[in-house]
């Protein structure tokens, strides 16, 4: 079932992880996807696994903090497809500095510039085609750690909580345009930002205590993300709008428990 069947996306954040299962999803479900990174060769490599399974994209190797690099991508993907339907701003990073004190000026601008300012952008200059189309829908990448405290650094969880109410305000100024906006919750995924945290347990032999914390006990995978995403892209979540959905295995819903 081609469930994006005739759909324009852009999926950033896709040379890896999050953004590349999703980029990858999205084209086996029919949609025609420009995929963004700043990694080029990362990009590279999600452009020929979309090739090899005879998917349609074009890769763009941009900052998404950059505006100029931001109206860049958005505008490749309406002058080859005639218009842009989707728009995951999934760009991310961890700058791992965990105490307040130890924080600088510039590890807050770089994380907040990628982070939220990243994912602005993306909707300032996608919003306004698919308003004269209609509608369309965006989908942000949060976090768990922009819900509640101690799941991630200071500067990231700030971020993430940014994102949220984003996509809450976004979605009220954009009433009734048909522009949905809506983000995903992640909790702990292995991915590319979060590989020092799985190879340091594996090497101290403690692997089986990675995700204990939620009711799941166990992390997630990228494409566990990105099925929520092929959900919120697709006309599926047609009434679904201005809401931060945890996928997390359950870390939300409780106060933290050692299950085991």
């Amino acid at each position: 079932m081609a469930r994006l069947a005739g759909k324009r996306a852009v999926v950033t954040g896709a040379a890896s992880g999050i953004g590349r299962a999703s980029a990858l999803i999205f084209a086996a479900e029919g949609a025609q996807v420009v995929v963004v990174d700043r990694n080029e060769n990362g990009l590279t490599e999600t452009f020929d696994l979309i090739e090899k399974e005879g998917g349609t994209e074009i890769a763009v190797t941009a900052d998404v903090s950059d505006e100029n690099a931001v109206q860049g991508f958005i505008g490749t993907c309406v002058d080859q497809w005639g218009g842009i339907d989707i728009v995951y701003a999934n760009a991310g990073i961890l700058e791992n500095v965990r105490s307040l004190f130890d924080l600088t000026p510039e590890n807050w601008r770089k994380v907040l510039d990628v982070n939220l300012l990243g994912p602005f952008l993306a909707l300032k200059h996608s919003a306004p085609v698919m308003m004269d189309q209609g509608g369309g829908s965006i989908i942000f990448t949060a976090s768990v750690a922009g819900l509640r405290a101690n799941a991630g650094p200071t500067a990231y969880s700030a971020s993430k909580a940014g994102v949220i109410s984003l996509v809450q305000t976004a979605a009220g100024e954009l009433s009734g345009s048909g522009v949905r906006v809506n983000a995903i919750c992640p909790g702990l995924i292995e991915t590319g930002m979060t590989k020092p945290l799985f190879d340091g347990a594996r090497a101290k032999g403690s692997e089986d205590r990675i995700g204990q914390l939620n009711p799941l006990a166990r992390p997630g995978h990228p494409a566990e993300i990105a099925h929520m995403a092929l959900f919120l892209a697709s006309d599926e979540a047609s009434y679904v709008n201005g809401q931060s959905i945890p996928v997390d295995g359950g870390l939300s819903s409780t106060h933290p428990f050692i299950y085991k």
